[in-house]
């Protein structure tokens, strides 16, 4: 049995890997934030310690045969340039801890864990258009947290390659993990379609296959790669 660590998979994108790679056979260890689902581990990453106890109930669950972990948690929460000194401050925390602390610890726990097995094991890590073209006034810390997501899983992906540690990452565009209207409305409506040559947003199922394809089927030779899905929204 293929055992994943899938990070934020009570919805949307993650939501949609876990059902993807449950289909492939594969049994997904899930994740959410707050308790009340004994089918995924309850864990805050706002607490320092969450993501440590998140690692060892997940091995307690896999018996320590865990083969891949997808990075997919995040906030996406605006933090107003005029806003007070603290609630910026706060804001800024909140959401690198979340979105990019979190994945690091993860990461850590699972290199290390690889080498000591000597088994290898991959990283998938869910980021975002935004670390490389930006996001909104309101957005600098999302936009730097998913920067700095890029260039950890760039670093581990060139230090562990030797060791059959592989790491991926994956840049989505906006994503429509509602249902279209209440979605587009909420992010400029047909001003945000105007600016995706595709001429509409991602679903959580095609993010979901490229995280199944990472987690399971990209040849190790692929180590280090970007993946971008955006609708070329934005290309490189």
């Amino acid at each position: 049995m293929t055992y994943i660590l899938v990070t934020g998979s009570s919805r949307g994108i993650g939501a949609a890997a876990q059902a993807t790679l449950e289909a492939r056979g594969v049994k997904v260890i899930g994740h959410r934030t707050e308790p009340g689902d004994v089918d995924r581990i309850a864990a805050d990453f706002t607490n320092p310690l969450a993501a440590q106890m998140l690692w060892e109930g997940a091995l307690e669950r896999s018996g320590g045969e865990i083969a891949a972990v997808v990075n997919n948690a995040g906030l996406f929460s605006p933090s107003a340039l005029d806003s007070s000194d603290i609630e910026w401050l706060d804001a800024w925390e909140e959401t690198l801890r979340i979105n990019l602390t979190a994945s690091a610890q993860l990461s850590r726990f699972a290199v290390r864990h690889w080498q000591e097995q000597g088994t290898g094991g991959r990283l998938v890590h869910v980021a975002s258009r935004a670390a490389y073209r930006g996001d909104s006034p309101a957005h600098w810390h999302y936009a730097a947290a998913k920067g700095g997501m890029v260039a950890m899983h760039k670093t581990i992906a060139r230090a562990y390659a030797s060791e059959g540690i592989l790491s991926y990452a994956i840049t989505p565009g906006f994503t429509d993990t509602s249902m279209a209207g209440d979605y587009l409305e909420s992010r400029g409506g047909p001003g945000l379609l105007a600016d995706i040559p595709l001429g509409r947003v991602a679903t959580p199922e095609e993010i979901a296959k490229v995280i199944e394809f990472c987690a399971l089927d990209a040849p190790p030779s692929m180590t280090g790669a970007v993946i971008d899905a955006n609708g070329a929204s934005f290309v490189r």
